[in-house]
């Protein structure tokens, strides 16, 4: 996959977990106290590094879903995984990645997982 294409696509994914990390912080008065007690970091920092038991507890489970998903597409990025599906190891479709950045697997292992969990 193409270098800029791949770079574009983790700014987008660190924007995505700052949007969240800074939903919390104007939602949840737990969050706001927590993030302001810690050093001045980056927002985006602040996910990554302390998403401990105290912070787990003020996230919804979709927010803890998706910082995760993007901590590992943020990863996938790290080494050189990125845009192949977790489970046949194909390439992602460009499409698919630029409206799901933190997508694991292409749209028919997709599709076969979601049918399967029904």
């Amino acid at each position: 996959m193409e270098k800029t294409f791949i770079e574009g696509q983790k700014e987008s994914l660190l924007r995505l977990k700052e949007e969240i990390i800074e939903n919390l912080i104007a939602e949840s008065a737990d969050f706001k106290t927590l993030v302001e007690d810690m050093d001045p970091k980056d927002l985006v920092d602040v996910a990554a590094d302390d998403i401990d038991r105290k912070t787990l507890d003020t996230l919804s489970s979709k927010d803890i879903k998706r910082l995760r998903l993007i901590d590992s597409a943020l990863a996938r990025i790290q080494n050189g995984r990125y845009g192949l599906c977790m489970k046949c190891n194909k390439k992602i479709p460009k499409e698919r990645l630029e409206a799901i950045p933190y997508a694991l697997m292409c749209i028919e292992c997709q599709t076969s997982d979601e049918r399967r969990n029904r």
